[in-house]
């Protein structure tokens, strides 16, 4: 970009539209492994060559060979559009299974009549390592991704055996991630509620608890010692992290190189202003933090016209999360997965499907 503006401000108008028309080819080139890039680089090198008189092209030229160039470009336009070449790669979808398997060959069966790319983990931290390879190889074989292992449970809960169950869980199921070789493992950061484990409270927003969530994360993390998984907190509207700000406080003074990022979007939208502007939050939350993001929820949220602010979570596509604002942003990092969650049956799960899927073709993105 900088090289043809420098060529605008010397009014070399030919130039500047056969290096750009040449460019155009050249990234096409690239795109296209059918295409034959030997001849088409061959070109733009013998174009690019040519010598200081060549450019001097006199007025009465100037109209013809803009056109010329002009043409260029569009030959380049139509060259991609006929190799098809501009179809980005296929997202990743995932969800629970309810049908039953019997074992890892079973199990990639029943994920791929769902048409799902990713899955949740299918087997539990006292596996041998025998049963655990075996999955992660059908998984390999298939293209399938693991998406995460949950370790949902209260790391900061006010009583010290519940939390040190808390801890004790953590660390065995991220220890479970790294031997399945899942994307992440996932939990809450906690809450210093006593009656709801993933509750609010008065507390959760606090300095001391935000120095207890950096300690807790970093001891799970160092104690386990991943190599090929990370640890991450999930996003949630009355504990940390509870916004964009403080999932970037967090990584900084967690300071871990396994600790990464899971979005779910539905769990940020906490007030009428994030409501209505979640196309901008999500945008934001993928420029800040989305090559650290290594899974996602799908939900939908819904504002319920109330006397006062009721958020309820609902099927995709019964709410108002800007689900082709977030499949275009999952498109930079399409093997990143989108896991549904918070459904009652197989049937509420494939309508949330179908309804990510129709959005999916409608902003020219797919799952397969």
């Amino acid at each position: 970009m900088a090289y043809s503006l420098a060529l605008i401000q010397k009014n070399d108008h030919w130039q500047f539209f056969i290096d750009f028309a040449a460019f155009m080819l050249y990234k096409t080139a690239l795109m296209d492994s059918n295409f034959r890039r030997s001849q088409v680089i061959t070109a733009i090198k013998d174009r690019l060559k040519m010598t200081n008189q060549e450019r001097l092209i006199s007025r009465r030229n100037f109209v013809k060979k803009s056109l010329i160039g002009t043409a260029l470009l569009g030959s380049a336009s139509a060259l991609r559009a006929s190799t098809g070449q501009t179809k980005l790669p296929p997202l990743r979808l995932g969800g629970p299974t309810f049908e039953k398997f019997d074992g890892p060959d079973s199990w990639v069966q029943v994920l791929k009549r769902l048409g799902y790319r990713a899955a949740y983990c299918a087997v539990g931290p006292k596996e041998s390592d025998d049963v655990i390879n075996a999955y992660a190889a059908a998984a390999r074989k298939a293209d399938i991704i693991i998406a995460e292992v949950g370790a949902w449970s209260n790391p900061l809960s006010p009583d010290e055996k519940t939390r040190q169950a808390a801890l004790a869980k953590c660390r065995e199921r991220l220890a479970l991630a790294d031997r399945i070789g899942a994307n992440c493992c996932v939990n809450i950061s906690g809450s210093r509620s006593r009656e709801h484990w993933a509750g609010p409270h008065s507390d959760n927003l606090t300095k001391e608890t935000f120095d207890m969530i950096v300690q807790t994360t970093r001891a799970i993390i160092d104690d386990v010692k991943p190599t090929r998984t990370y640890f991450t907190l999930e996003t949630m509207p009355w504990a940390y992290p509870d916004s964009i700000g403080s999932y970037l406080r967090l990584i900084r003074a967690i300071d871990r190189k396994r600790l990464a990022v899971h979005f779910d979007p539905v769990n940020l939208i906490s007030s009428p202003q994030r409501y209505f502007k979640n196309t901008k939050l999500i945008g934001q939350f993928f420029k800040k933090l989305g090559p650290h993001i290594k899974s996602c929820h799908a939900k939908d949220i819904l504002l319920q016209p109330k006397a006062t602010t009721h958020l309820d979570e609902v099927r995709p596509g019964l709410g108002n999360l800007d689900y082709a604002a977030l499949l275009t942003e999952l498109s930079k990092f399409p093997d990143t997965p989108l896991m549904i969650e918070h459904l009652k049956g197989a049937e509420e799960y494939a309508k949330a499907a179908n309804h990510i899927r129709s959005v999916a073709r409608k902003v020219g993105l797919s799952f397969s």
